[in-house]
């Protein structure tokens, strides 16, 4: 039985967005220490989407928050 979960680059972008909010990460983090909140099991999809969108782990993850878009100044 496969229960891994299908990883979209918009997912990905969201999840990041997310765990910026909430202070988990910051923006000039690289991309791979998004693997502490991303299963083991779903790592590799989560990978693979990454490089098909051209994403290195070694960018930051402001890169995937590209179109971020301010509330308040």
């Amino acid at each position: 039985m496969d229960t891994a979960v299908k990883y979209d680059i918009e997912v990905i972008k969201e999840e990041a967005r997310q765990l910026v909010n909430k202070g988990f990460i910051d923006r000039q983090q690289p991309i791979y220490s998004l693997c502490k909140y991303i299963p083991h099991r779903d790592w590799l999809l989560f990978e693979i989407e990454l490089e098909k969108n051209e994403f290195l782990l070694r960018d930051r993850i402001i890169d995937l928050l590209s179109s971020e878009t301010w509330e308040e100044d």
